[in-house]
């Protein structure tokens, strides 16, 4: 985890003022001991969703691959999701009202620059 692109990200999300709580099912005491308490650890993925304004998922652990896009929009604040491993299905995200971001692929989220 030490050079993880999750602490990096994390890193400069806090630097921004943000507010992060992470969920991670393998990693999360090597968490806790590199980012202390400058974060909320959640105990499972969609506890780490309750009113935050965003998932972005930086891993891709078998459990993150297909979860209910139905509690998951529950939970957000907004319909957003950010994804750093491209393991969800643009099309689908976006037929059911999701706002989906990944790396490395063109969507048609873009707003024009002013």
């Amino acid at each position: 985890m030490r050079e993880a692109p999750s602490l990096v990200i994390i890193e400069k999300l806090l630097a921004e003022g943000a507010t992060v709580s992470a969920y991670d099912p393998v990693a999360v005491a090597e968490a806790k001991h590199t980012l202390g308490d400058t974060i909320t650890y959640a105990k499972d993925q969609f506890e780490a969703l309750v009113d935050a304004d965003a998932l972005l998922v930086v891993t891709e652990w078998p459990e993150f691959r297909s979860p209910s896009f139905e509690v998951v929009s529950r939970l957000l604040k907004e319909k957003v999701i950010f994804d750093g491993r491209n393991i969800y299905d643009a099309a689908e995200l976006k037929e059911i009202g999701f706002a989906y971001h990944c790396i490395g692929v063109k969507t048609d989220h873009r707003e024009p620059v002013a």
